[in-house]
């Protein structure tokens, strides 16, 4: 492995947060001129625009025969989403989550990636399973905005209010949509850059180029989300921090995974590993967040830092495992995660109807 291909992997990633930032910076202000909200904003246009590295990573990967990587990068950057991203937000603030999220997008995200699970039973998602996933991304973003402007509960129309007046400038817009094309093109260099910088090095570690799309790649082409969500917890936009990582993993399986298994020639094989183990991951981390979500509709620090912490776990499984299939660490870290994970969810489970018996209570008083 020469100091090319380490320079062409960092430039990548710099090149894909760096057209990530300026793509969002367009099209939100695009969106905020024409009166979207902040909780839309967060669903489709940044969480849409924070996807934009997986979408060009993911295609070149598929374009180039690397379907590998675009089904790690999908699966990981889900996984990443969740655990890493939303953790670290709650960890710096406790985050209130949108009755719109619990009600209608989180079930969507579960569903979705259950689909994924039932896509890949015959060991691969094919072109026409490709395309019944674009169609479902273009049919969500289309209900969602037509939600937003049909909504009619008081709380939300408030968050509708905060954009104030619509900016008629055209000389505003203009910029905006150059710094749109800016941030795609920015993007495409940053994703080929990438995959080629990627692929020289599994081959040099003797890795399989779907550890390196879970982990690696999957990590870079969420430092946008990761930014984003941070910094609108520390701002206190902490819908735009949950919405982001909701619609981020929805448009990741929808749009992304659907693209790169429609043009890929042979669609995109799945692995005995990744069909029993990553993407059933994928879907636990998805079902989580209902009952986190749906408890008292935030995210305290407590939960943010077990997500952060089973982030660390699956990460340091995918580390030993590839180093050493047979290693004790392996074993013992499987022992660990799945009792875990089984009594986080039964916990959870519990708290949820605690918290529908609570609010039934309540209502009768009322």
């Amino acid at each position: 492995m020469d100091i090319l291909t380490v320079v062409s992997l960092v430039v990548g990633l710099f090149l894909l947060v760096a057209g990530a930032e300026i793509l969002i910076k367009g099209a939100s202000k695009l969106a905020a001129t024409v009166g979207v909200s902040p909780l839309v904003i967060g669903l489709t246009v940044v969480a849409f625009g924070t996807s934009a590295p997986e979408l060009a990573v993911s295609l070149n990967a598929s374009l180039n025969g690397q379907a590998d990587i675009s089904l790690g990068n999908v699966v990981g950057s889900n996984i990443c989403n969740v655990l890493l991203i939303l953790g670290t937000s709650a960890v710096i603030a406790p985050l209130v989550v949108a009755q719109q999220l619990v009600r209608l997008d989180v079930p969507i995200m579960i569903g979705v990636s259950a689909l994924v699970v039932f896509f890949g039973l015959d060991g691969r998602i094919d072109r026409s399973d490709g395309i019944v996933l674009f169609l479902g991304g273009l049919a969500y973003t289309i209900f969602l905005l037509y939600q937003s402007r049909q909504e009619k509960d008081q709380a939300v129309q408030a968050e509708y209010a905060k954009f104030g007046e619509r900016s008629t400038s055209l000389k505003e817009t203009g910029l905006n949509g150059v710094l749109f094309i800016v941030g795609v093109i920015t993007l495409v260099s940053g994703s080929h850059l990438l995959v080629t910088g990627a692929v020289a090095i599994a081959e040099f570690l003797g890795a399989s180029p779907l550890i390196i799309g879970l982990t690696v790649i999957a990590f870079g082409t969420s430092l946008p989300e990761l930014a984003t969500s941070v910094m609108a917890s520390i701002r206190g936009e902490r819908d735009i921090a949950v919405g982001n990582v909701i619609g981020s993993n929805i448009f990741n399986i929808l749009v992304v995974l659907g693209l790169s298994s429609s043009v890929s020639t042979a669609g995109i094989n799945i692995s005995t590993s990744a069909m029993t183990f990553d993407i059933p991951i994928m879907l636990a981390v998805a079902v989580m967040c209902f009952p986190i979500f749906f408890t008292d509709n935030e995210v305290s620090r407590r939960e943010g830092v077990l997500l952060l912490a089973y982030y660390l776990l699956y990460i340091g499984y995918l580390v030993a495992h590839a180093t050493d299939p047979h290693s004790p660490w392996v074993g013992l870290i499987a022992i660990v995660v799945v009792p875990l994970t089984i009594l986080m969810l039964v916990l959870l489970g519990w708290r949820t109807w605690e918290s529908v018996k609570r609010k039934r209570a309540n209502k009768l008083k009322d």
